[in-house]
């Protein structure tokens, strides 16, 4: 038996302009949502740890008092923007 982790009491439907990040994956599409991947599946929507995501264009620097929310996440901020989070990762902005 197949079994996969279903993320459950999901408020709204993922798709291409539901403002989360996006990420073709395995022939599907998956949403970057809540620290992990959504991938829609059979009326709900399954569970995968998140990729390694980089935010191909970012034209500012986010900081204290950049303008965007920041959110405290593992040992280090992320800045929620555009409907997703970004944290600072070498020369660029993992989406999360």
């Amino acid at each position: 038996m197949d079994t996969h982790d279903v993320h459950a009491a999901h408020g709204h439907e993922h798709g291409p302009d539901c403002g989360h990040a996006s990420v073709q994956r395995e022939g599907h599409v998956d949403y970057v949502h809540e620290g992990h991947a959504h991938t829609p599946h059979e009326g709900h929507y399954d569970e995968h740890p998140l990729p390694h995501l980089a935010h191909a264009s970012h034209e500012h620097a986010h900081e204290e008092g950049c303008g965007h929310d920041a959110v405290a996440h593992g040992d280090h901020m992320d800045y929620a923007h555009d409907g997703h989070r970004h944290a600072a990762h070498d020369d660029h902005y993992d989406e999360h």
